[in-house]
């Protein structure tokens, strides 16, 4: 009896044991998780002021590149390729030979024009003498007075005639020169989309020579848009990144409409010192009609749900030393190199979270870093 006595004791003591192990371990376990504050830590991001920034009212439109210093090459002549000088992109000075139209057949009528005209010459020289020695005889009283008009009347008609001929020696020597086709001025060869043996009109395009330096950028805007259109407004070419790549002012506005597209053309000229910009290339021109102040932030801390735009701020909690993360709808403009224009959810001042926003809830607490 008494060995069973011992045996419940013995139980009795193990039971009371494992239960306060088990308080012991439930108490610590509670004080790991509860921080001395009383609430969960918060998670350290960092932050950006935001402030407002000068920003563009800008449009952006496709533009033409034109150069003010390219002459288009086409032939004055009807005839057959025989030879080409120059290749696309030489340098050649003015009036250096570019392409040959085949010569033969107009320098056959000029030879036809010099023996035309050589005969002619024959004829006033015979009209000449003819008249000196008329005139000589009508001195003393051998020919009568009409024969004397005749002959001078044969001596002009052959001087006249030897004039026309004249002419038409230097006209044909002159078409001839238009067989050889010639720079107008030095520069730069273009495309030169004819070959050898091809025959051309005066319509052909035989090829281009463009001087280095200016362009001038074609806008079309929409005549929606035309009344804000003045003088010395500033363009900006912008590249595929988005970067600007030269700044200019509207140079010209045309006083018409066009028809077909209901827009105006606008001019702008672009220096073009180091060759980044092409003749007929087609650019992004934003047209700057004046500037406004809203707050940036970056691309990298905005995110874009459903279509709608969102960025994480730190709020201070009741005014104290704590923060927490608010998820703010953003309503953005336009892209300022790597930043989103705000026009609406930011506040200049506010504090955008830029680190770790994957991560983050609406409503959880964060120690804000600069």
């Amino acid at each position: 009896m008494a060995n069973i006595y011992r045996e419940f004791v013995v139980k009795g003591l193990l039971a009371a044991g494992l239960a306060a192990s088990a308080v012991t371990v439930g108490c610590t376990s509670n004080a790991a998780q509860t921080p001395k504050s009383g609430g969960p830590m918060g998670m350290p991001v960092k932050v950006l002021e935001a402030k407002a920034v000068p920003v563009n009212d800008a449009s952006e439109y496709v533009a033409t590149l034109k150069s003010r210093d390219s002459a288009v090459i086409m032939p004055q002549v009807e005839g057959q390729i025989t030879q080409i000088f120059v290749h696309s992109g030489d340098r050649v000075e003015a009036g250096a030979p570019l392409i040959e139209i085949d010569p033969l057949k107009q320098q056959a009528t000029v030879k036809s024009q010099e023996s035309a005209r050589a005969a002619q010459e024959a004829n006033l020289i015979w009209a000449k003498k003819q008249y000196e020695r008329t005139q000589g005889l009508s001195a003393a009283g051998v020919v009568s007075k009409q024969d004397m008009d005749q002959a001078k009347s044969n001596l002009d008609a052959a001087q006249a005639q030897m004039e026309a001929l004249d002419a038409n020696v230097r006209e044909q020597e002159v078409q001839l020169h238009y067989y050889k086709v010639v720079a107008l001025r030095s520069g730069i060869v273009g495309d030169i989309p004819v070959r050898v043996g091809d025959r051309v009109t005066t319509s052909t395009q035989l090829t281009t020579v463009d001087q280095p330096g200016s362009l001038e950028a074609y806008v079309y805007v929409p005549i929606e848009h035309s009344s804000q259109l003045k003088m010395g407004l500033p363009v900006q070419v912008v590249g595929g990144d988005g970067k600007v790549l030269a700044d200019s002012r509207i140079s010209f506005i045309s006083p018409q409409v066009d028809n077909t597209t209901q827009t105006v053309l606008v001019k702008a000229r672009i220096a073009n010192g180091n060759d980044a910009l092409r003749q007929s290339q087609f650019i992004r021109a934003r047209v700057v009609w004046g500037t406004h102040q809203n707050p940036e932030v970056p691309i990298l801390a905005v995110s874009r749900l459903a279509g709608q735009y969102f960025a994480f701020v730190a709020e201070s909690q009741n005014g104290g030393g704590s923060f927490v993360a608010r998820q703010k709808p953003l309503t953005i403009g336009q892209t300022v190199g790597n930043d989103y224009e705000v026009q609406d959810g930011i506040k200049p001042g506010d504090k955008v979270i830029i680190s770790g926003t994957q991560f983050l809830l609406d409503g959880a607490p964060v120690i804000p870093m600069s």
